[in-house]
């Protein structure tokens, strides 16, 4: 029975009242108060989307991570005034500068803005003509080293600006590589096993040349200490993702370290126009979701959360190889996404299902459930999960490899 016609059921059995408060009139402010007002809408089901528990981890394609009730409190409290958009970022700046311990800091368009509006500063300083000038860049700096292993697809967010890229493999293969051109040296933090330059050495040789020294560590938070490792390393400037392991709005990010370099940074970005990251806006919301954010991921007990994570990922563990056949592999990788994760694989002879049909089986279910993997194993992540999926996921991996 709808909402409204029980509502009116009930009208209809009430006495009249004096007999000229009829009884229409009393129905109508009633069904007035108790239905007109709308309900919660549920946006996803009414566009036909369907959500899921995320065993994958913090991939921007899966929205990337939940927010704290904080983290949202804070973004609609931003909602309720006016403000001038620079003197937020201003006053913002100096108070996660303060928590982290470093020189400056801002708030960017996720880490790939970051990338970009850190190198503009590099490339222009506080030039106005320069800035209006990007992505042109003649008669600049605009060379950035880097290493062989460090090339991926976000380096985009760099030569965007104009800048052009110059790969190396060894430390005197830098030191030769450098020209009057040469703008900046940037070290990719998730792949720092594969280079043969380490942070100390990289630093280093930025310092010895006087060229600044970037990193990126958008997906470098756990461990909490890496907020406050690379900017006292020795590194001029250090981006992180926001709406990953922060837990902050997916489209804000960090941009940390030397105030020349940050405050040259910000010449590129709104409210200012005729720049190229214009398009890079962050708004006051994201400004103060992004450092309420912080505040909270500071204060956690990160001992707890990832004894939580462990017990988590050993219970998967032990349903999903409970089944003949499966072997599983509990893991944490040294750099990007470092939280206890799961690798799942089987004989397929024994257990006879493929490793993308096992992942289909899990997405089509329901709940949805998505993961990671490839054709030899199947991974998951416990720490975008809420907790109690877990047992869901558990019971699921299971259930799906059993009846395999």
């Amino acid at each position: 029975m709808s909402s409204r016609r029980k509502v009116l059921k009930t009208l209809s059995a009430l006495p009249l009242v004096g007999g000229l408060l009829g009884p229409e009139l009393l129905r109508a402010n009633v069904v007035e108060k108790t239905i007109a007002k709308p309900l919660a809408r549920d946006f996803f089901k009414e566009l036909g989307i369907r959500t899921f528990i995320n065993a994958a981890g913090t991939y921007t394609s899966m929205t990337g991570s939940l927010m704290p009730k904080e983290v949202t409190d804070a973004i609609t409290y931003g909602t309720s005034d006016y403000v001038n958009l620079d003197e937020l970022q201003d006053k913002v700046g100096e108070r996660i500068a303060q928590l982290l311990d470093c020189e400056y800091a801002t708030v960017s368009s996720g880490c790939f803005g970051a990338m970009s509006i850190g190198m503009a500063g590099v490339l222009c300083g506080t030039d106005q003509e320069k800035v209006k000038q990007l992505p042109n860049t003649e008669g600049m700096k605009n060379e950035v080293i880097l290493q062989e292993s460090h090339n991926i697809g976000y380096t985009q967010a760099l030569t965007n600006t104009g800048a052009k890229l110059v790969w190396i493999k060894t430390a005197k293969e830098l030191e030769k590589a450098i020209t009057k051109k040469t703008a900046m040296l940037w070290f990719l933090n998730a792949n720092a096993e594969q280079g043969e330059i380490k942070w100390e050495e990289f630093v280093a040789l930025g310092k010895k040349h006087n060229i600044p020294t970037f990193i990126d560590c958008a997906a470098d938070v756990p461990p909490v200490e890496n907020l406050f490792r690379f900017t006292k390393m020795g590194f001029d400037l250090v981006a992180f993702s926001g709406g990953k392991g922060l837990r902050g709005p997916q489209s804000a990010g960090l941009l940390l370290g030397k105030r020349k370099y940050i405050e040259a940074a910000r010449m590129h970005t709104p409210p200012r126009g005729t720049t190229i990251a214009r398009g890079m806006k962050v708004n006051k919301e994201e400004v103060l979701g992004m450092l309420v954010a912080l505040e909270l991921y500071l204060a956690k007990d990160h001992k707890k959360e990832w004894q939580l994570w462990e017990d988590q990922i050993k219970l998967i563990s032990d349903n999903a190889k409970s089944v003949k056949g499966v072997e599983t592999e509990i893991h944490v990788p040294p750099h990007a996404n470092h939280v206890p994760s799961l690798r799942i694989r089987w004989d397929e002879n024994v257990v006879k299902i493929s490793k993308d049909e096992m992942r289909k089986k899990l997405r089509d279910g329901h709940p949805s459930i998505e993961t990671v993997g490839n054709k030899e194993e199947v991974g998951i992540t416990t720490w975008m999960m809420e907790p109690g999926q877990e047992r869901i996921v558990a019971s699921r991996v299971k259930e799906v490899l059993t009846n395999a």
